[in-house]
């Protein structure tokens, strides 16, 4: 069986996949945050109570909000910060006597919606996570795509194409840069601007409802958001041309998306009509832990459930 871990900054989910992909078995606990020897012992009891339940041993991958360095072998870019730095998959893999693999969540997400998800049958997929943080990941034909620095898809860090006067600087980002994409489209930031524009406190979710109950601070954010949206996609479109963009995360969720932002894609797509489709992941927030699983294949289980060395 292939089993799949998402080490999220407020959950961690586990899932164990049979050999056709259904799923076996699933468990969540809420992450131990700021806590890495917790954090590791967190994931290894979930694999363990795993395979306990279903009396045998799986592969293991894990997706992470974050990348594993090339050059040091520690984790890095992580908004999850207390993994910086850290050895994780060489921690896990001794815990878990086996080898494991880690990838970037959104990779993750890519991975599992274009196997059976939203984009299941498209050649290049851009799976989106807009959330707590925003990442994305590349998948050709149904394989990921990394890159040498293991940053394949990492819009998030990228500056707001064709920003306003007002847009400019932009908020800092934990990245050490200033109006990253994810200083604009993530959960919390698109609270922040809707309170920076006279809305009340609150949530993304907050906004969300407000702007579906009439309030016009809140639909005025979610404009702005819209556009911001399109403007950051039409930059990976017009890079990769992907043929499906799927959005996870949280904001996901939010279905007007999926009319408004095609719509204001040929605003700035550079193309005379954007066939690229804009969906929302099948799997909802299990797509991450789905991926995870896959990040052994089948014929490879023999060499997942060595001991490592």
């Amino acid at each position: 069986m292939q089993i799949g871990v998402d080490l999220g900054g407020t959950k961690i989910e586990v899932a164990a996949l049979d050999s056709d992909g259904g799923v076996m078995i699933r468990k969540r606990v809420p992450t131990p945050r700021g806590d890495y020897a917790a954090t590791l012992r967190a994931i290894v009891v979930l694999v363990q109570e795993v395979e306990d339940n279903l009396g045998r041993r799986g592969s293991v991958g894990v997706g992470i909000p974050g990348a594993l360095s090339a050059t040091t072998g520690l984790i890095k870019n992580a908004s999850s910060t207390w993994l910086l730095g850290q050895p994780l998959d060489r921690d896990l893999a001794a815990a878990l006597e086996r080898p494991v693999r880690l990838m970037n969540d959104a990779n993750c997400l890519a991975i599992s919606e274009a196997a059976d998800g939203a984009a299941a049958g498209f050649e290049v997929v851009f799976g989106v996570i807009v959330g707590t943080g925003v990442g994305g990941g590349i998948v050709v034909g149904g394989r990921p795509l990394v890159g040498p620095n293991a940053i394949a898809g990492e819009w998030g860090h990228n500056p707001l194409p064709w920003p306003t006067a007002e847009e400019r600087p932009g908020a800092d980002c934990y990245c050490g840069k200033q109006g990253c994409i994810e200083t604009f489209l993530s959960g919390p930031n698109l609270a922040r601007d809707y309170h920076g524009h006279g809305g009340r406190e609150g949530t993304a979710k907050d906004v969300v409802e407000r702007a579906a109950s009439g309030e016009a601070a809140a639909e005025a954010a979610l404009i702005r958001y819209e556009d911001r949206l399109a403007r950051a996609l039409a930059h990976v479109i017009n890079i990769i041309d992907p043929d499906a963009v799927v959005l996870g995360g949280g904001l996901s969720n939010v279905d007007r998306f999926y009319d408004r932002v095609p719509a204001l894609l040929t605003r700035y797509v550079f193309s005379d009509h954007v066939a690229t489709r804009l969906l929302k992941a099948r799997h909802g927030d299990s797509s991450g832990v789905f991926g995870a699983a896959r990040l052994w294949r089948p014929e490879e289980l023999p060499a997942a459930l060595a001991e490592a060395s």
